[in-house]
């Protein structure tokens, strides 16, 4: 994203933040964004935040074969690897691919079929009415989300390392709960709400500014991805920078 293109981008989130029409119609597409983002996503982020913790599990194990480290670190690195990184990276990464793709393709396909400009024509806010519903449903259901990540990637853990025998249950219970930092949990909720504002602007940016058919439709919606990948990566770093 140039700066061209960064400059389009911060003038479209102007007009998108406009004040709204009918407050009434856009509650009713803010709720169903939410069951979008949130309710639709949720089964893809349990199952895959179960597996990683029970794999994290077994490699922490595998890797602290030492008679000098007591077991219950296994728990605690789980434990704060997962609510730190892996539960909102990883999450937003997923959910770049499900969401950002399909809100890239609704709006560009809204673009090359004329739609917005008929919405534009009617006098209404095109920008606000398409994508404000869009940011809010995500910077509300991403944070939701990444938090039942946690939880599942710990649990997870738990299930990964008593079945496999790596370690008891009362000594990975031992480890999550020792030495807890409650401040991690705000900084990887500070990255979700970071992490879901990018995936619902940036391929709404995307989708919005498409110019041509279905193939660039297509394009537009891979570059889309593309890019709510490479800035979730980078904002994790700033975020991850800033707050530790």
């Amino acid at each position: 994203m140039n700066f061209t293109n960064f400059g389009k981008y911060i003038l479209l989130l102007k007009a998108a933040f406009r004040k709204p029409e009918k407050t009434k119609i856009y509650l009713k597409a803010i709720f169903q964004q939410m069951d979008f983002i949130g309710v639709g996503s949720l089964g893809l982020i349990s199952i895959i935040s179960t597996f990683i913790g029970a794999v994290m599990t077994l490699q922490i194990a595998f890797q602290l074969v030492s008679d000098f480290i007591p077991k219950t670190i296994i728990g605690s690195v789980n434990r704060d690897s997962s609510i730190l990184e892996l539960s909102p990276t990883i999450s937003a990464i997923v959910l770049a691919g499900k969401i950002g793709s399909a809100i890239s393709s609704e709006i560009g396909t809204m673009r090359v079929t004329e739609q917005i400009d008929a919405l534009e024509i009617m006098g209404i806010n095109a920008p606000g009415y398409l994508i404000l519903p869009k940011i809010i449903a995500g910077i509300t259901m991403v944070p939701v989300l990444v938090i039942i990540s946690m939880v599942l990637s710990i649990v997870g853990g738990y299930l990964g390392g008593t079945l496999s025998g790596a370690l008891s249950a009362a000594e990975y219970v031992q480890g999550i709960t020792t030495d807890f930092n409650p401040y991690t949990i705000t900084v990887a909720l500070v990255k979700a709400f970071v992490f879901g504002f990018i995936i619902t602007s940036v391929p709404a940016y995307e989708g919005f500014y498409v110019k041509g058919g279905a193939l660039e439709v297509a394009q537009a919606s891979t570059r889309a991805v593309v890019v709510s990948c490479i800035s979730i990566l980078a904002c994790d770093y700033i975020v991850t920078q800033l707050l530790l």
